[in-house]
């Protein structure tokens, strides 16, 4: 039988392994778009012809003070190196020097980032040139309250954002698993809204009936009727952003489209383009479905990759097997993210996160549920193991490994397969599914 030569990305190498041609339904690479032959051009036409904006050089005056929240390490995908120092150059022209900006590293409720991730999410020309901080979730002093939202969210929002002059929005748009899209809004909330904000908004991502589990609408691709979402819009809207700058990768990695300009309209336009080139269509689902986060630094840790899993199951059938590559080189970060995997029962799980919320224990719930529909089996660093089992995966140390126990637990003596070489953005659907 004729054998398909596959390479994966894993950490910053790759994993090759072989599959029958003959048993292979999909390799869901999504539709490439080439990547802007000119970023640093294509940033400045679009920081001039804005989407229903105002150029930024009109929008700032000489002397404002400028906030820029800029992603945290675990999206290094976006490229910034490439496109802040453009973005300051434009303030610059417009009257406002260096010193009179702070980008913000829009941790949300992830880790600190330290000044050598600085570097690299800045790059060393940007981190010389301006001040660069971490949001502080955790420390209410840092934030100021703005109001509160029509579901009843307190909003607490970074000072040093909402006392600037200008805020200036950034980041990259891919499908994102509770809230429909990336990007947008997500830079305010949660990227440097208060922890208590950050909580209080994210449990609209549950069902409201107590052991409901996962909001049946608080899923990739979907804002209209995402509770989530919409809690998100609100929180965003009250810090007022007055200008967005968000980019879209190609399959690659490279950016194929930036958007930028009013900080609603223009990340629509942006999620129109992922549609366009991660919504895959399937017409059959696997019995055993393998997928990569991407490599580093989208699987850094088991935190980010559960992206990676949400997306492999739209494309398993009830009872087959997901094999998920992802290196996690800082598998436990954040800490607490293992901690909810201490409840014995997914439904005592359920009653702890609606009565102490926080995202990592939503990701440790969906975890499970993952699990529960499919086995799932994490290729990843051998002193991974024991993390990988507490949360209730299956730990393997090489693909052959992989495969050979995924063939097992498929309970097919022949399994059709489905390769996800993107799995981190690539959402399967269903033909017709909508």
């Amino acid at each position: 039988m004729k054998t398909r030569r596959f390479r994966l990305r894993y950490g910053r190498g790759e994993i090759a392994f072989g599959l029958p041609e003959a048993r292979l339904l999909h390799v869901l690479e999504g539709r490439e778009r080439p990547a802007l032959a000119d970023l640093p051009a294509a940033l400045r036409q679009a920081l001039e012809h804005p989407v229903d904006a105002a150029p930024l050089r009109e929008i700032v005056k000489p002397g404002d003070r400028v906030a820029i929240p800029v992603s945290d390490i675990t999206r290094g995908w976006q490229r910034m190196p490439e496109t802040l120092p453009v973005l300051l150059d434009v303030l610059n022209e417009a009257g406002v020097p260096d010193e009179r900006v702070t980008i913000l590293i829009a941790v949300g409720a992830h880790r600190r980032n330290t000044p050598e991730e600085f570097l690299e999410i800045c790059g060393p020309e940007v981190c010389h040139r301006v001040r660069v901080v971490n949001h502080e979730a955790g420390r209410p002093e840092c934030s100021v309250v703005l109001g509160t939202t029509s579901r009843g969210t307190p909003v607490a929002v970074n000072r040093i954002a909402v006392e600037a002059d200008r805020l200036i929005l950034t980041g990259g748009v891919i499908y994102h698993y509770m809230v429909g899209y990336g990007g947008g809004r997500k830079s305010v909330m949660p990227g440097i809204c208060d922890n208590r904000t950050i909580q209080a908004s994210h449990l609209w991502s549950m069902e409201p009936r107590p052991g409901g589990g996962r909001s049946r609408l608080a899923q990739s691709g979907i804002t209209d009727g995402n509770p989530a979402h919409e809690d998100m819009m609100e929180c965003a809207s009250l810090a007022a952003p007055d200008f967005i700058v968000n980019v879209v990768p190609n399959l690659a990695g490279r950016i194929c489209g930036v958007f930028a300009g009013n900080w609603v309209s223009a990340w629509r336009r942006a999620t129109r383009l992922v549609d366009e080139i991660y919504g895959v269509e399937i017409r059959d689902k696997a019995d055993i479905v393998i997928a990569t986060a991407g490599g580093y630094p989208k699987d850094i840790n088991l935190y980010q990759t559960t992206k990676t899993m949400d997306n492999a199951v739209h494309a398993a059938r009830e009872g087959g097997v997901c094999v998920i590559l992802a290196e996690c080189v800082d598998i436990r970060e954040p800490l607490e993210f293992f901690r909810w995997f201490d409840h014995p029962t997914i439904e005592e799980h359920d009653r702890a996160l609606r009565a102490d919320y926080t995202i990592a224990g939503w990701c440790a719930l969906i975890t499970r549920e993952y699990c529960r529909r499919c086995p799932t089996i994490l290729l990843t660093r051998p002193e991974n193991a024991d993390f990988a089992r507490q949360a209730g995966l299956i730990p393997v140390a090489t693909i052959e490994e992989a495969l050979a126990l995924a063939r097992e637990r498929c309970g097919k003596d022949d399994p059709t397969y489905t390769v996800m070489p993107n799995g981190a953005n690539t959402l399967p659907r269903m033909a017709g599914e909508r």
